[in-house]
């Protein structure tokens, strides 16, 4: 939100306002932008959204507005306060106005009833001409000042113009608040309107945070917009209904709707909100599981790992061991169906007969998926580093007479193979909270038949690809992938399968 064009306050239509006399009724005219057409419709399967521009973020606003103002008949001010009082649901909003009890609404929405309000109390703006020359003391300063000179709200309370642009300068600057600006006046919870703010102050930087303010909180309240987390990102995505699905903003960057973290299927939001504030509260464990260096196995000398490939060949002329560099384990049982490193032992730590044994049990389980979960991680900011070297490649292939759609199988390897690294990393999320039942095991065999396919075709793109065995190597990296998203698709499928039969148990003391 960078941009003072993102919400104009400024710029009056004429021909609107010469349709409408009540200035109240006019201020969504005032701050509507022109519409944009500046968004992007997209689908995902069958969840449908839209990314919006700054622009756009507020004709939807002042669209919302008048719609509801259209049956409510009551000034857009009002209106605008009532939808934030309910996160701009209008639904709700419309069954409780029409419940009967509307005085009792107005109340809790901190706002003057516009059926109840008195005549005789006339609110001042900066500018209004008036012909009464009476005087009365503002009840901050404390000067005796003109009535031409003070603004007040509908609940009558009236202060001068220094005192009120101060006093909200103060809140939105120092405070941060936009919607829930009250009257200046002690004990009054009385909202200050838009109108009222716009008027009064002047500075443009006040004005600007205003607006964003006004813009921010706008989507924060609404389930059915959230802003992409990306950073300098100012996209908003909007739903046309809430679910945990993954979103693309035009900006790239994939995410959860629903919690806004990356997509992280198949662990469902509340469980993966656990594991991250875990992981915080166990910062420095993360951190030593996260170095990048351990030792051989064999000859203890100190490998770093540069690649998302897990097979490890140890450089020292002496002793060249094969290991995994998750579990530290010879490298060749890996490859057989019976060997499980995606495993935790359970039963074992069953066996802890005291309570410090089943906390040091505890913490073995938790480092065991930590450390799986903080591997796939670093793999795959290893796998994004791997795109610049499969564009080289590519590059280089295409001046040994291959086209350019003939080496785009690379490109394609290093998306499915990012897929998989990302959804490995969360299957022990997932795995980490899960009880034992038949259908963990079958997952964990899903879990281990992706995870060997995924290091296999990690290992022929890092290693395997050259010039000279392109042709050898061609339809196995393609073979290999479509085998990997099988397999991601398989784990995935039966994952959902469980959520939807209930059949998945969670400990939840973890």
């Amino acid at each position: 939100m960078d941009s003072e064009d993102e919400m104009n306050y400024d710029e009056e239509e004429e021909d609107s306002q010469e349709e409408d006399s009540n200035d109240e009724d006019f201020v969504d005219i005032a701050m509507e932008p022109e519409p944009s057409t500046a968004s992007d419709s997209r689908e995902t399967e069958d969840f449908q959204y839209e990314v919006l521009t700054a622009d756009k973020i507020v004709h939807v606003m002042v669209e919302c507005i008048k719609e509801v103002n259209a049956v409510v008949q009551i000034p857009a001010t009002i209106t605008r306060i009532l939808l934030n009082h309910f996160r701009w649901d209008k639904e709700k909003l419309m069954e409780r106005y029409y419940d009967g009890d509307q005085d009792s609404l107005f109340s809790e929405a901190h706002v003057v009833s516009p059926y109840r309000k008195d005549p005789r109390q006339k609110r001042s703006t900066r500018g209004s001409t008036s012909a009464s020359t009476s005087e009365s003391m503002c009840e901050i300063c404390c000067l005796v000042i003109p009535h031409t000179d003070m603004a007040g709200l509908e609940c009558g309370h009236k202060f001068c113009f220094q005192c009120w642009t101060d006093y909200l300068t103060s809140k939105i600057i120092n405070e941060g608040m936009g919607q829930t600006i009250s009257c200046a006046a002690y004990g009054c919870d009385i909202l200050v309107d838009d109108v009222t703010v716009m008027d009064l102050i002047k500075d443009a930087k006040v004005r600007l945070k205003y607006q964003h303010l006004i813009t921010n909180s706008f989507v924060e309240c609404n389930r059915l917009l959230r802003w992409c987390p990306a950073p300098d990102c100012g996209h908003v995505i909007k739903v046309k209904h809430y679910d945990v699905k993954p979103v693309r903003c035009t900006c790239g960057h994939t995410f959860c709707f629903a919690c806004g973290e990356n997509w992280h299927d198949p662990v469902k939001c509340i469980w993966l909100k656990r594991w991250i504030k875990k992981c915080d509260d166990d910062s420095e464990t993360s951190n030593w599981i996260a170095a990048n260096t351990k030792e051989c196995p064999k000859c203890h000398v100190i490998i770093e790992k540069d690649g998302g490939c897990n097979h490890m060949v140890c450089k020292n002329q002496n002793c060249k061991a094969d290991f995994c560099w998750v579990c530290l384990g010879p490298w060749e049982p890996h490859g057989s169906s019976w060997y499980n490193c995606n495993k935790f032992d359970e039963d074992e730590a069953k066996k802890a007969r005291d309570s410090q044994e089943k906390s040091r049990c505890q913490l073995q389980r938790y480092l065991f998926y930590c450390n799986r979960y903080m591997n796939h991680m670093q793999s795959l900011k290893f796998e994004n580093k791997l795109y610049q070297a499969v564009k080289l490649k590519m590059e280089e292939m295409q001046q040994h007479s291959m086209s350019w759609i003939e080496v785009q199988f690379l490109k394609v390897a290093v998306d499915v193979l990012c897929s998989c690294r990302q959804t490995l990393m969360y299957t022990y999320v997932f795995a980490f909270y899960l009880s034992k039942n038949n259908q963990s095991i079958i997952f964990e065999d899903n879990q281990k038949d992706l995870e060997h396919a995924t290091e296999q075709l990690s290992e022929y793109l890092e290693r395997d690809i050259t010039s000279e065995l392109l042709v050898d190597i061609k339809q196995k990296v393609q073979d290999k992938y479509r085998y990997c998203e099988s397999r991601r698709k398989v784990l995935l499928d039966h994952v959902h399968e469980g959520y939807e039969r209930d059949t998945w148990d969670y400990q939840d003391g973890l």
